[in-house]
């Protein structure tokens, strides 16, 4: 038997309705986006030269000539014997460089330029792994100098 014309009506129009929920939702989506991205410009150009929100950092390839990072590192662990963990060198680069201990960013850029200086040492023999502490490797002086 053949739908009613009302019943035939009704659901092309809630049909039509549905879809129209799914295009402006769709464009709420895109705006929503839009507006994230306004915010965040209007964020920066905020700040009126205030660098503590947004700190500037350095390229680290031009901050260390050759072999400086070895270097401090192998003065650091000189004067510890029990060896020190790739933080603890990080502050002494740190600190040796005249830079800012609190920047957490630099720290952590710093750690990665050390572990992959160390290994390069410890591939030559120049330097030994011990072990990790806190999930942290540990640098030892040892091997063939």
């Amino acid at each position: 038997m053949a739908d009613p014309h009302v019943l035939t009506t009704l659901r092309r129009k809630r049909d039509e309705m549905e879809a129209a929920i799914r295009a402006y939702e769709k464009k709420t989506e895109v705006l929503r986006r839009d507006l994230a991205h306004v915010n965040a410009t209007l964020r920066m150009f905020e700040l009126n030269g205030e660098h503590e929100v947004f700190p500037v950092h350095m390229d680290l390839t031009r901050l260390f000539k050759r072999g400086e990072v070895h270097r401090i590192c192998q003065e650091a662990l000189a004067g510890a014997p029990e060896g020190l963990d790739t933080r603890e060198l990080a502050l002494a680069v740190i600190r040796a460089k005249g830079m800012d201990e609190g920047d957490a960013v630099l720290r952590k850029a710093i750690n990665y330029r050390i572990v992959q200086a160390m290994r390069m040492q410890e591939k030559r023999g120049r330097i030994a792994g011990a072990g990790k502490r806190k999930g942290v490797r540990i640098w030892q002086l040892g091997g063939r100098s």
